[in-house]
C-alpha cells in the first residue's frame, strides 16, 4: 500500500521536479561514496547520469520531455561556464603567458588536429566528421586540469602556468570553432556557397563585436557601478546575470553561438573592479548547472551498448591520453621545461574536455558517424576526464624514470618574468587580509606594509577599489560574507584576517567560511556594542576591539587631560 501511495504522489508531481530531486540526491550519495576512494567528483556526476539513464528512472519522470528539459538546463550551465572563462580571461594575463599560450597552445592544437584528421580520413570519415572529431579530441578540460594542480598545491609551478597558457589558447579556439560549426556541419552539401555564408557570418560577427565593445566600454560598467553603489546583493546578482544572458541572447538572435555571447559578456567585465565580486556571486550558480551538464552526459550513455564496445572505449581512452601526453610533453620540452614540469602540464591536459562533450551532444554531430562510435567517443571522453587526478600523480615517478635515463631536460633554465598585479594576488603567501579600507583599515594596511608584511584588501566601495588599484595595492571588490571571496583571497595561505568595520553580522557570516577553510588563521575584529563583543568571542575571534569600550577609555583620558589643563591654568592665575 505504501508503494502504491508513493507512486500516486509521484504521478501528481511535475515530472521534471521529481527527476531533479532524484538526480541531485543521487549526485550527493554517489559523490560521498566515490570520495572515500579518492575519486574525482566528475566521475560521480557521470555515474549518476549513467545510473539514471539505464535504470529506467527516466521513463517514470516524463521520459523524453524531461530529458530535453535537463539538457536545456545543462546548456545553461555551459553558458555560465563560458561567462566565467571570459571573466577569468584577461589580455594582461595572456601577455604574461603569451609564450606558453601562443607557441605551446598553437603547437598543441595544430599537431593534434593534423594527426587526428589524417587518421580519421584514413578510417573513412568524411572531411566534416574528421574535423569535428579532431577538435573534440584536441580539447582538454580546463576546469579539471587547473583544479587538480591547485589541489596538489602546484598552481604556481611552471608546469601549471604552461597548462594555463595552453588552456587559454584552447578556449579561444573553441569560441571561433563554435561560430563556424554550422558551416562545417553543412559542408557536405555542394549547393552551399561558402563565400556567401562566410561573408554573412563575418557581417553578423562584426556587428556583434561592435555592440559588445560599446557595451563593455560604456553600458555594462555604468550599470554595474550604479548597482554596486546601492549595496544591494540581490540587485547586483540580477544585474550580473542580466549582462551575461543579455549578450548571449543577442548572439543567439544573430545566429551566433550562445556560448560566444556569454564569453564576450565575461570578457566585458574581466578588466573591471567588479570581476571578483561577480566571480563570488556566479560560481555557486555555475557549479549547480554545470553539474547537471555532466550528469546529462551520463544520460547519453547506453550501458548495454558501451559494454558491447568496451574494448573500443578503452582503446580510444588509451590512445587519447598517451597521444596527448606525448605530444604536449614534447612541446613543453621545446619551450624549455624540465621533465617534471613538462609532465605536470601534459598529464593535466591529457584528457578530453567539457567542450568535447558539448560537441558530441550537438544534434548536428550525431549523424556524422555510427551510433556505436558516438557512444564510444562520449564514454572515452568522460573516462579520460575522470582519470586526470590519477594521471597527474604519475608526473613525479615518470620524471624520475626519465631523469635516470637522461631523457629530456632534467632542469629548467632560469627565467626572469615580469609578474602582473593579477598574478601577484594569485601568488600571495603569509599575507594579511584586511576587510574594509576606511580610516582603521587604511592605517592598519600602511603599518603592515611598512613592516614588510604583504596585504590584500577586501572592499565593497567601488571608488576605493579603483584608487587602490591605481596605487598597485592587491585588492578585491568582493563581499566578505561570500565563501568564494576567501578562496579568491587565498585564505589557506594567509596569516591574518582583520575586520576593520564594526558590522558583527557580516563578520559572523565570514567567520563561518574562515573556520572551514583555514581554522588556524589569526582573526581580529571590531564590535560596536557589548552583545556583539560576546558574540564574536564565542565565534572564535582571537582579538576583538570593542568600539564603545575604546571610546569610553578615550573619553575618560581626554576628559581628565582637559580638566587637568583647565585646573593648571586656574592655579597659575
Amino acid at each position: 500500500m505504501a508503494g502504491i501511495a508513493m507512486l500516486a504522489a509521484v504521478d501528481g508531481m511535475p515530472p521534471l521536479f521529481a527527476l531533479l530531486a532524484v538526480m541531485l540526491v543521487s549526485v550527493v550519495l554517489v559523490s560521498l561514496l566515490l570520495l572515500r576512494f579518492q575519486q574525482s567528483l566528475l566521475v560521480a556526476y557521470f555515474c549518476c547520469g549513467i545510473l539514471i539513464a539505464n535504470a529506467g528512472i527516466m521513463n517514470h519522470f516524463g521520459g523524453g520531455s524531461s530529458r530535453e528539459a535537463v539538457q536545456q538546463m545543462a546548456n545553461f550551465g555551459v553558458v555560465l561556464l563560458m561567462f566565467v572563462i571570459g571573466l577569468e580571461f584577461s589580455v594582461s594575463e595572456l601577455r604574461f603567458l603569451r609564450r606558453y599560450a601562443l607557441t605551446g597552445g598553437g603547437l598543441q592544437m595544430g599537431t593534434c588536429l593534423l594527426i587526428t584528421v589524417a587518421l580519421a580520413r584514413l578510417g573513412g570519415l568524411p572531411w566534416n566528421a574528421a574535423i569535428v572529431l579532431a577538435v573534440t579530441l584536441a580539447m582538454s578540460s580546463t576546469a579539471i586540469s587547473l583544479k587538480t594542480l591547485q589541489d596538489m598545491e602546484l598552481s604556481n609551478s611552471r608546469g601549471a602556468r604552461f597548462a594555463l597558457g595552453v588552456a587559454i589558447l584552447q578556449d579561444l579556439f573553441i569560441i571561433a570553432f563554435l561560430v563556424l560549426l554550422p558551416l562545417i556541419l553543412g559542408s557536405g552539401g555542394k549547393e552551399k556557397a561558402w563565400t556567401a555564408e562566410l561573408g554573412w557570418l563575418a557581417l553578423r560577427g562584426t556587428g556583434f563585436v561592435a555592440l559588445a565593445a560599446v557595451s563593455a566600454r560604456w553600458i555594462i560598467p555604468a550599470v554595474l557601478q550604479a548597482v554596486a553603489r546601492t549595496r544591494s546583493r540581490e540587485l547586483f546578482t540580477l544585474a550580473m546575470m542580466g549582462c551575461c544572458l543579455g549578450l548571449a541572447f543577442v548572439a543567439g538572435l544573430l545566429e551566433l553561438s550562445l556560448a560566444l555571447g556569454a564569453f564576450v559578456a565575461g570578457l566585458a567585465v574581466s578588466e573591471t573592479v567588479f570581476k571578483h565580486r561577480i566571480l563570488a556571486d556566479i560560481l555557486p550558480i555555475k557549479d549547480v548547472f554545470l553539474t547537471l551538464f555532466f550528469v546529462s552526459v551520463g544520460l547519453l550513455i547506453d550501458l548495454h551498448l558501451a559494454l558491447k564496445n568496451i574494448w573500443l572505449i578503452l582503446g580510444l581512452t588509451l590512445a587519447l591520453t598517451t597521444g596527448k601526453t606525448a605530444t604536449i610533453t614534447a612541446i613543453a620540452w621545446h619551450l624549455g621545461l624540465s621533465n617534471r614540469q613538462a609532465l605536470l602540464g601534459a598529464l593535466s591536459l591529457a584528457s578530453a574536455g567539457e567542450f568535447s562533450l558539448l560537441l558530441l551532444q550537438d544534434p548536428g554531430v550525431g549523424p556524422l558517424w555510427p551510433a556505436d562510435l558516438q557512444q564510444s567517443l562520449v564514454a572515452a571522453s568522460a573516462l579520460s576526464m575522470g582519470l586526470v587526478p590519477f594521471l597527474v600523480r604519475l608526473a613525479d615517478p615518470v620524471a624520475e624514470w626519465l631523469n635516470a635515463r637522461k631523457l629530456g631536460p632534467s632542469t629548467s633554465p632560469r627565467q626572469v618574468e615580469a609578474v602582473p598585479i593579477r598574478q601577484r594576488v594569485k601568488e600571495l603567501k603569509g599575507h594579511a587580509i584586511i576587510c574594509g579600507h576606511g580610516v582603521v583599515g587604511s592605517a592598519l594596511n600602511q603599518t603592515l606594509r611598512d613592516a614588510g608584511i604583504p596585504t590584500l584588501i577586501v572592499e565593497m566601495n567601488v571608488d576605493t577599489v579603483r584608487q587602490l588599484m591605481r596605487e598597485e595595492q592587491a585588492v578585491l571588490f568582493a563581499d566578505a560574507a561570500h565563501e568564494e571571496t576567501w578562496h579568491l583571497a587565498r585564505l589557506p595561505d594567509a596569516d591574518l584576517v582583520a575586520f576593520t568595520f564594526p558590522d558583527a553580522t557580516t563578520t559572523a557570516a565570514a567567520l563561518h567560511h574562515i573556520h572551514e577553510i583555514n581554522p588556524e588563521v589569526g582573526v581580529i575584529a571590531r564590535a560596536r556594542f557589548a552583545p556583539d563583543l560576546a558574540r564574536l568571542e564565542r565565534l572564535g575571534v582571537q582579538a576583538v576591539i570593542h568600539d564603545e569600550r575604546e571610546a569610553a577609555a578615550a573619553a575618560v583620558t581626554q576628559t581628565l587631560r582637559l580638566l587637568g589643563n583647565r585646573r593648571h591654568l586656574r592655579g597659575s592665575r
